[in-house]
């Protein structure tokens, strides 16, 4: 039986645990949901909730997660947890090997402040990093053309690199690389000046725009993207949501199958050209899918495990892409961010 985790970590041990174990994938995304929750709301308004007996009103919170959450508040292992781990005790070395894969990651590159569509300020985001022990944090806040997510123009993107380079001054040793998560436009081009993209540290390169198309037009756009010298990772490969998510002024987006590509040729384009594929660790997202995620670890490819966060308790995500990185056999050393930074950004350099 595991030792008495936080009850993030807990709820997050039982999603994974279900998911091995093949259960329903709704139920899997109840537990990785109340996570999520748990982690926005902070230590002390889940201590109120729970003296209060109002954890259920929370909206992703429901009889069973919020039993597991305050029997792990209290110091407990969840009964629920406590029974999947005996009923599928083959399953739990694997979540041992979750954790010391984890503990290899030195940050995270692929981030968003309230300069785009995140909730936080940069300064808030980067006490969040340091508080989990990252060393960097890469700031990838939208490209222009994503309107809807506030994406920055070039002016923008220029006042926050020097919002940043004062902020590294004060938080040193810990460090906030600039970036980007630039789009790819319908033509493979980035969303973004090349002199701008040049003076940036990590540029994550995404598709958010005409999702549906046609399977060649898309590997042809993504391709050009992946070739293009500036594209150090490319974000969220096939776009798919699992789950609905809430987006700016309280709009709901609907769950959405995976774009279509020919997956070998783009993943053998990102080894070639040593282009990183996420491993992107947001609940609704987990992206690349299991099967995909396999064939780029055949095709050699380097990973970055990120979790796309928008707010700071979602940096805790990056266990969920740990999970799918130890399934599919990722080796270590051929993920970007279990590098130093000066390691790291020579290869971005190059």
């Amino acid at each position: 039986m595991s030792t008495p985790l936080g009850p993030a970590a807990a709820l997050r041990r039982i999603a994974f645990l279900l998911e091995r174990a093949r259960e329903p994938t709704h139920r899997v995304a109840a537990f990785r949901t109340a996570a999520a929750v748990v982690d926005t709301i902070g230590p002390e308004e889940l201590d109120r909730r729970i003296r209060t007996r109002t954890l259920t009103d929370l909206r992703g919170i429901g009889p069973k997660t919020g039993a597991a959450i305050v029997q792990a508040h209290a110091g407990e292992v969840p009964e629920y947890l406590a029974r999947l781990e005996e009923a599928h005790s083959e399953l739990v070395p694997l979540a041992d090997d979750v954790a010391e894969f984890r503990a290899t990651l030195r940050g995270d590159l692929h981030t968003h402040s309230d300069w785009s569509d995140g909730g936080s300020p940069i300064r808030e985001m980067a006490e969040a990093a340091i508080g989990l022990g990252h060393e960097y944090m890469a700031l990838t806040d939208h490209s222009p053309r994503l309107t809807v997510a506030n994406g920055l123009t070039a002016e923008r993107l220029e006042r926050q690199l020097d919002v940043v380079a004062e902020l590294n001054a004060e938080l040193a040793p810990f460090r906030i690389l600039t970036g980007i998560e630039c789009d790819i436009n319908v033509d493979g081009s980035l969303d973004q000046t090349d002199e701008l993209l040049g003076r940036l540290d990590v540029v994550v390169a995404s598709v958010h725009s005409d999702l549906r198309a046609e399977s060649a037009a898309m590997t042809e756009r993504m391709l050009a993207a992946v070739a293009n010298p500036h594209t150090d990772v490319l974000g969220h490969c096939t776009g798919r949501l699992l789950i609905p998510r809430e987006q700016r002024e309280g709009r709901r987006q609907r769950p959405r199958p995976e774009s279509a590509f020919d997956a070998e040729a783009v993943f053998t384009a990102c080894a070639q050209h040593d282009t990183a594929v996420e491993i992107n660790s947001r609940p609704e997202r987990l992206d690349p899918p299991l099967r995909l995620l396999s064939l780029a670890v055949e095709l050699g490819c380097r990973f970055a495990v990120d979790t796309d966060a928008h707010a700071p308790g979602q940096l805790d995500w990056q266990g969920n892409g740990c999970e799918r990185a130890v399934e599919t056999g990722v080796d270590p050393d051929r993920v970007v961010n279990t590098w130093t930074a000066d390691e790291l950004l020579e290869w971005t350099a190059g």
